[in-house]
């Protein structure tokens, strides 16, 4: 239960893809709950299946039940050493397979949903901050038209732009979870910092600029 003194998180990570059979992006999330973002954060995991529909199942569930302060969505970037902090979700364009071997239909997110919805999170100065310390951290504005993306473009629109993601690295130094998690917490934190101040951007609809 979330007093009224703490705020609730979901932390959320794939479940089995490929030669993954245990997601490093569950994994994560399931560190990330032991850890924890400090005494005023209750945080929640919750895996997600690498299936369209069940996705949307899962994330309607928990804005519904939940009702978090924000989401944090995580996936992996194979062959990526850095952690990519995504800005925006797009709509359209889903057309490879999930697990179950289907796609979305008409390949989007949201039938009639605008093109592009953005995080209220301004991914820029955190990717900066950490940057400067040192970190291997990357911004994106195409988080892949798969799973990940179609999985926090639907996030967002029921959120009204709550939600962020997160792309993690399957190699070099930020591959060990041991290292990683400590990270995620940190940016985690700089998240719920800036939900809370002055400067988190306005949600915006229609197709982002390239």
């Amino acid at each position: 239960m979330v007093s009224q003194e703490q705020i609730a998180v979901v932390v959320t990570g794939f479940g089995p893809f490929r030669q993954y059979l245990v997601n490093p992006s569950w994994r994560a999330a399931q560190g990330l709950k032991r850890l924890g973002l400090g005494q005023d954060v209750v945080i929640y995991a919750k895996e997600l299946p690498v299936s369209y529909t069940a996705i949307q199942q899962i994330i309607a569930d928990i804005w519904d039940t939940m009702k978090p302060k924000m989401a944090v969505h995580m996936g992996i970037a194979p062959g990526s050493k850095a952690v990519t902090l995504e800005q925006c979700g797009k709509n359209q364009g889903y057309k490879q397979r999930d697990v179950c071997g289907a796609c979305p239909p008409g390949h989007c997110c949201v039938e009639e949903g605008p093109d592009t919805l953005f995080s209220i999170i301004d991914m820029k100065p955190l990717v900066k901050r950490f940057k400067s310390m040192g970190l291997d951290i990357i911004y994106s504005r195409d988080a892949g038209r798969y799973l990940c993306e179609f999985a926090y473009y639907y996030s967002l629109y029921i959120s009204k732009g709550k939600a962020v993601f997160l792309h993690l690295p399957t190699c070099g130094v930020l591959a060990d979870m041991g290292r990683l998690v400590p990270v995620l917490q940190a940016i985690i934190q700089a998240v719920l910092c800036q939900l809370e101040g002055p400067h988190a951007v306005p949600q915006h609809h229609g197709q982002a600029a390239h």
